[in-house]
């Protein structure tokens, strides 16, 4: 696979995990994310990500689709500052109110990348 390809596998998409993430993981706030983080006890070969907006914010499935599209394609460019070890779920929740230009949703993926590796380190 490319440095810079996103595929199916490395997206959160199993019922299971997505329900262990949201009940054991760990999390922090980095505007407009809330990054949800948890080592992943499956023995997959990336990490998996998940990326989610809510209906409560935003009715229309349009800017929904908008928010996720412009978070995946950030973290598909800046995979690469995440560490390889250990793998890890990951979910990306946006709370911001407002849609925000893609600059603004990059510079806080890779900000959150960079706390990810900060965070793994220490453990």
């Amino acid at each position: 696979m490319g440095k810079f390809s996103f595929h199916t596998g490395e997206r959160l998409k199993k019922e299971k995990l997505i329900k262990e993430l949201f009940s054991k993981g760990s999390s922090f706030n980095l505007y407009p994310f809330r990054i949800m983080y948890l080592p992943n006890p499956d023995d997959a070969p990336f990490h998996q990500v998940l990326f989610t907006a809510s209906t409560r914010n935003f009715k229309k499935a349009v800017d929904r689709n908008k928010i996720k599209r412009r978070s995946r394609e950030a973290y598909r460019l800046q995979k690469a500052q995440l560490n390889e070890t250990p793998k890890l779920l990951i979910g990306f929740i946006y709370i911001a109110k407002e849609i925000l230009d893609y600059n603004q949703i990059a510079e806080a993926v890779s900000k959150a990348l960079n706390r990810l590796n900060e965070v793994k380190m220490k453990k």
